[in-house]
């Protein structure tokens, strides 16, 4: 860059900064009137002092017509003083001050020279001090704007030197060359200030570029702990801000809302059998689909799992709400139509209204996700409104939690043994452990009510390790080739702690592994699949033996079947209740019965509770049976008696005529006087 150019360059608007450009109309905003200000207050003083001895023309006219330039300047700066400046309006006002300064600069020191003439040596004098102080003011006042003060400082002070100087009086001759002198140094400090000035506006615009990234670094990361990564949805943290939200929202308008919980049925057997892959795009699409829902309008959000929330913001009644719960499920059942596959869910769901429901967020969401527990026991694939007898129900359950923290375990837990018998062995060959327990409190309360509630408490884990305890305590008294089936639950070996726990009772108890079975639920399969089977294979390690219970109920699939170390199924009771009037049951049952003979592991048909039932079974092949028809649960203390009565009448019936064979293991040692007296 030659030295023209540089020159040149401190007298340009520099175009290519824009912050700069609008940070110095800003700042023009106010000192660009005060600037035009002084200049007429001390142009009309002057003018004033001539007003004698210099022509009208000059003392009037001049100072007019001067005036009026520079009013419309002050006007069009004083009218952006509330305006938000923007880079075009700054590039046009900041051209228009640097054109109108080079006029004005040149107008008012031909004014003032023109004075000069008329006067004594005193007026004379004050046409410089003028034109000294004034320039000094304007080049206070333009030091944001390199350009216009330089200009101002040029075609002032250049006309001003140079006349003064021809004059041939020694005193202004010094006088010009002192302003010289000064404004030579005021200009040096107003590049080294614009130099700051500039550094300055630069910084800061580095420094609101940086705020604004990290806010948007903020924001983003707002969005993120409160987004759900996979389907896009909000998250359970959002949702819960929400439900906040809406609640402090209905409480002040008077309005009601609806909370809904869903939980996909199916779910985990597709997730298991096709791959997470699978399992994510499905639940991106049931997250789609809640988002897109139509009417009426609601905030969905992903809780976790295949668990979402939805809020409605509208007073719907109990009706609108299970039309609203029926065109959801539909929603869900419809198939998924996935790349490689075609998967198809349900889903069950729990409401819960405000205010008519619960009063606060969390008891809103409480009671929306126990109407969800209700409909998973109950109405699977459906949705369960709360309402007051549920209320009862939670009442209910928390009287029987609270009993159970309060209760002495040990002391009031005991166990009765359902045998398990084999009817082509013709003797028992097993017994089920069941909980029962005697509160002080609540008197005998029933198993499914205080399981329930100890699942749901967390407190079902110490119940388990008492009640295997006992168990064991009592099969140390039992024949050496009896065995005992003990239930645990899906908390029980939910880690391989609590599975470590077990174990080490199981070795103090002395009762040698392999007469144990422990039987899981399909429930606690599907929750964590690969912890199910390290458990199961910690058990298998030590000897015990492993049942699946409940099999057909739940959601476990084949190749769980095939990867579990499972040694028996237990084929539900639901499916022998109406099996000898209902065909799908009846072959259901075969096919069980067949798969596990092919696998070559054991099968115990639950739930046999009449003479026909038995012989169905028996017919189909089954051989291992528990139920009502052979008797029904019993305390510890008649277990003995129970084998005894058994082995006399079984040594009773060797004697009878022959029979099919079916019949024969049936009718030969459970007639209708039998052992179900015994129960």
């Amino acid at each position: 860059m030659t030295l023209i150019q540089k020159v040149a360059g401190l007298f340009a608007i520099q175009k290519e900064r824009p912050e700069l450009l609008i940070a110095q109309a800003t700042a023009f905003r106010r000192q660009v009137p005060m600037m035009y200000l002084v200049v007429l207050v001390n142009a009309a003083v002057l003018a004033a002092t001539h007003f004698h001895s210099a022509p009208a023309y000059l003392t009037i006219g001049g100072p007019l017509v001067l005036t009026l330039g520079s009013g419309w300047r002050v006007i069009g700066w004083w009218r952006l003083r509330e305006q938000e400046m923007d880079l075009a309006r700054a590039t046009r006002m900041l051209g228009g001050t640097l054109g109108a300064a080079a006029v004005m600069a040149v107008l008012f020191s031909a004014w003032a020279l023109s004075l000069f003439p008329y006067g004594d040596a005193y007026q004379k004098g004050h046409v410089a001090f003028y034109m000294a102080i004034t320039v000094i003011a304007c080049i206070f006042c333009l030091m944001h704007m390199r350009a216009a003060a330089l200009t101002v400082t040029v075609l002032v002070l250049g006309p001003m030197t140079l006349f003064f100087a021809l004059t041939g009086q020694p005193v202004f001759q010094a006088i010009s060359l002192n302003v010289l002198i000064v404004a030579a140094v005021m200009i040096v400090i107003l590049l080294i200030h614009y130099r700051e000035f500039a550094d300055l506006v630069e910084s800061r615009g580095a420094l609101i570029d940086k705020a604004v990234h990290a806010q948007q670094l903020s924001d983003e990361n707002d969005r993120l702990a409160n987004l759900d990564s996979l389907t896009g949805l909000p998250n359970r943290r959002r949702f819960f801000s929400e439900l906040d939200a809406h609640v402090a929202r209905a409480k002040l308008h008077n309005r009601g809302l609806v909370v809904g919980v869903i939980d996909l049925d199916g779910f985990k057997p597709i997730n298991d059998a096709f791959g997470h892959a699978t399992g994510d795009r499905l639940l991106t699409e049931v997250g789609r689909r809640l988002e897109t829902f139509g009417s009426p309008p609601l905030f969905a959000a992903r809780l976790g799992g295949d668990e979402f929330g939805v809020i409605i913001d509208a007073p719907l009644s109990p009706e609108a709400v299970r039309d609203l719960g029926r065109d959801l499920c539909e929603l869900l059942r419809a198939p998924c139509r996935l790349p490689g596959v075609t998967a198809q869910v349900g889903g069950s769901i729990g409401f819960c209204s405000f205010p008519s429901g619960a009063q606060t967020s969390a008891q809103l969401f409480e009671r929306a996700d126990y109407a969800l527990y209700h409909a998973k026991q109950n109405l699977k694939g459906s949705a369960v409104v709360f309402d007051e007898r549920h209320e009862a129900d939670i009442r209910e359950l928390g009287r029987v939690e609270q009993a159970l923290r309060r209760a002495d375990l040990h002391a009031e837990m005991h166990i009765h043994f359902q045998p398990i018998v084999d009817i082509a062995a013709k003797r028992t060959i097993a017994f089920e452990a069941l909980a029962r327990w005697s509160s002080p409190e609540l008197g005998e309360v029933a198993p499914t009510v205080f399981i329930n509630a100890a699942e749901r408490s967390g407190q079902i884990v110490e119940i388990t390790r008492v009640l295997v305890a006992k168990a064991l305590a009592a099969v140390r008294a039992w024949p050496m080739d009896m065995r005992v089936s003990i239930n645990l639950s899906a908390r029980d070996i939910a880690s391989m702690e609590t599975v470590s726990r077990i174990v080490e009772i199981v070795l103090a108890s002395q009762v040698a592994p392999h007469r144990i079975d422990f039987e899981i639920t399909e429930t606690a399969i599907v929750c964590d699949f690969d912890q199910a089977r390290a458990a199961l294979t910690t058990f298998h390690a030590l000897g015990v033996r492993t049942a699946l219970d409940d099999f057909g109920t739940g959601h476990s699939s084949l190749s769980h079947v095939r990867l579990l170390p499972l040694d028996k199924l237990k084929i539900d009771a639901s499916f022998v209740t109406d099996i000898e009037h209902h065909r799908p049951s009846e072959d259901i049952v075969k096919t069980v019965l067949e798969l596990c003979r092919n696998l070559r592991i054991d099968c115990v048909v639950e739930g046999v509770e009449t003479q026909e039932q038995l012989e169905k079974v028996a017919a189909l092949g089954g051989v291992v049976m528990q139920g009502y028809r052979f008797a029904r649960p019993m305390p510890a203390t008649l277990v003995a008696d129970y084998l005894a009565q058994e082995a006399a009448m079984a040594i009773a019936k060797r004697g009878a005529s022959k029979m099919s064979a079916a019949q024969r293991a049936a009718r030969l040692w459970f007639d209708e006087d039998g052992l179900q007296g015994l129960g």
